[in-house]
């Protein structure tokens, strides 16, 4: 049995948000400050540029994270690498070295709780129920969800454009029932959600946070032609289609 003080009930620590097994907490001020910095930590917190951290309560899921993402944990909480055997390690390499994400996520059991790695990014709890059990996600964005949900790589459709606009071919693609926890530079309350129904969303740049798996993601001439897009001044930009949901942040 266990205790913690002084932690979620400080009078500086604020619950933001909470789902499932996960609960975001924000430091409304940075109090390890000296005097030579102290209007820097004030206009900071001032401006939204506060420490969040996310806690974990694995009795109520079993818990995967991004690699180097644990602080601390209390209770019984073990700690296994989520591989299931060679052909589960090769498969989940191959899906890392495409994506860019860690080829090992590190799982956590039990019966305790799980402190995350204090973040100044904003934290987005996602119930992947609201998008029907698939989402894929921009480069870096991931940084835990419930160890239920499966993980695998999403290749855009056309491999030429993909390249050709400095886009990586493969995003990661998380599918199931649950909450996946985003780390993201841009506030849940900024974000801007479009919804598809047998549509198309055309973005110039990667301002897409998230988008549903349903859609068909791909990288295009925003004209018809090489000429028409050169005169237009946008070049490639990236093409949703189908039905399904997309996320947008205002700026990268």
């Amino acid at each position: 049995m266990f205790r913690i003080k002084n932690f979620t009930d400080n009078d500086d620590v604020k619950v933001i948000d909470s789902m499932g097994a996960f609960t975001v907490i924000e430091y409304q001020k940075d109090l390890s400050v000296m005097p030579e910095n102290a209007a820097v930590a004030y206009y900071e917190s001032e401006m939204n540029v506060r420490r969040r951290q996310v806690v974990c309560d694995v009795s109520k899921s079993s818990i995967t994270l991004q690699a180097g993402a644990m602080q601390w944990m209390a209770g019984n909480v073990n700690a296994t690498t989520g591989v299931k055997g060679v052909g589960d390690f090769f498969g989940k390499a191959v899906r890392g070295s495409v994506t860019g994400e860690s080829a090992i996520k590190p799982e956590y059991k039990g019966d305790g709780i799980l402190i995350l790695e204090p973040t100044y990014k904003h934290i987005l709890l996602v119930d992947l129920n609201d998008w029907n059990g698939s989402i894929v996600l921009d480069d870096g964005l991931f940084l835990a969800c419930e160890a239920s949900l499966k993980h695998k790589a999403v290749m855009r459709s056309n491999f030429s454009s993909a390249a050709a606009g400095n886009e990586g071919l493969f995003n990661l693609g998380i599918q199931g029932k649950g909450i996946v926890c985003l780390e993201s530079a841009c506030p849940k309350e900024e974000l801007v959600e479009i919804e598809l129904e047998n549509d198309v969303l055309k973005v110039d740049g990667s301002f897409a946070v998230a988008w549903s798996g349903s859609l068909d993601f791909t990288v295009e001439r925003s004209g018809r032609s090489l000429i028409g897009s050169a005169a237009s001044g946008e070049g490639l930009v990236n093409v949703y289609r189908g039905t399904g949901r997309v996320l947008l942040a205002p700026v990268q």
